[in-house]
């Protein structure tokens, strides 16, 4: 994790923090500061730390679909392992950009502990992917439970995003087995073939993606429930069905890598998809900047979490059950 932390270029990280601060001052010139101010005193000191806790406890089911993932693939990594790329991909938000920058990290560390490094990256996209489908599978609970929130036409629009991301992954998913190895190089054909053996075997048990998708809902759920509470807390009262039309697009807008971990940009869309709700823009920016220093301390408590799993021997074994078959991207069975 040091190793990777160590690789980002310090200018492009200090561009992307100027871009987050320029997005909210550029905020706070539209939006009263003192609305964002208040919500911020209001919220108890007790409540934030039971958010924080419930927020890394979400996580950790998230690291289990993590591994559930890429055991899919045959990536061949343990829960231990997964659980340490999974962390230390939560620190690595604090330093990349957007919320996809972690996922370089993730990436990074269990392409050094697994056997199989084609059903890492695969595994790693699949991952992913279902991640977008779970926010927009979200949103469109979202605009059905408030169908007044949008028109037709911005209906149409949001069911096509979401058509087109299905279309695109099956597109990728099909070129990947269609895609004829002879004209590639000998090295890039056995990644290829690597990548294919990973892909039947997602295919082949797709109940296990299923799963991965629920345990994917039951995770961005309990954080779109934890902002609703943190909200709550801070003074904003608003209906649920709201939280999930705005919640998961607003995290959509934050995978743009303009900024540092998405601040700034998910504010601003948190308050305009808000504010046909009746929410005030002020008391909107300021759950968002409450829920970023659960973000900020939850990737910082991480952080420590992967480093200290690295000194468990759980967490330094590689624990392959089938070496051999693995080493060659045979996925297990």
């Amino acid at each position: 994790m040091s190793r990777q932390a160590r690789t980002v270029p310090w200018r492009s990280s200090l561009l992307r923090l100027a871009g987050s601060v320029a997005i909210l001052a550029l905020l706070f010139r539209i939006v009263p500061f003192h609305q964002a101010w208040e919500a911020l005193r209001r919220l108890p000191p007790l409540v934030w730390l039971a958010v924080l806790a419930a927020y890394l406890c979400a996580h950790t089911v998230g690291a289990a679909k993590y591994r559930l993932t890429l055991g899919r693939a045959g990536a061949g990594l343990t829960f231990v392992q997964a659980l340490r790329c999974y962390f230390a991909g939560l620190f690595g938000t604090l330093l990349l950009p957007s919320v996809v920058g972690g996922d370089v990290v993730r990436v990074g560390m269990a392409l050094r502990l697994a056997p199989n490094r084609a059903g890492v990256i695969l595994g790693s996209l699949v991952d992913r992917l279902l991640d977008v489908a779970v926010l927009l599978t979200l949103a469109v609970i979202g605009v059905l439970l408030a169908p007044s929130t949008l028109g037709p036409a911005g209906r149409r629009i949001l069911l096509m995003i979401a058509a087109a991301g299905l279309a695109v992954g099956l597109a990728g998913l099909t070129v990947l087995l269609k895609l004829r190895a002879r004209r590639f190089s000998y090295r890039r054909r056995r990644w290829l073939a690597r990548l294919r053996l990973a892909a039947r075997s997602v295919a082949r048990r797709r109940e296990r993606v299923l799963a991965a998708y629920g345990l994917g809902l039951l995770v961005q759920a309990s954080f779109l429930t934890l902002t609703a509470f943190l909200a709550a807390a801070c003074g904003l009262h608003l209906a649920v069905r709201a939280w999930l039309f705005a919640w998961p697009l607003a995290k959509l807008c934050a995978l743009v890598p303009i900024s540092q971990g998405g601040i700034g940009v998910r504010e601003a869309a948190l308050a305009a998809l808000l504010a046909p709700f009746g929410a005030a823009a002020g008391l909107v920016v300021g759950v968002g900047l409450a829920w970023e220093t659960v973000i900020l301390a939850g990737g910082i408590v991480a952080g420590g979490a992967a480093l200290a799993i690295a000194r468990l021997p759980a967490g330094q074994s590689s624990s392959v059950q089938a070496g051999a078959p693995q080493r060659l991207g045979v996925p297990p069975s």
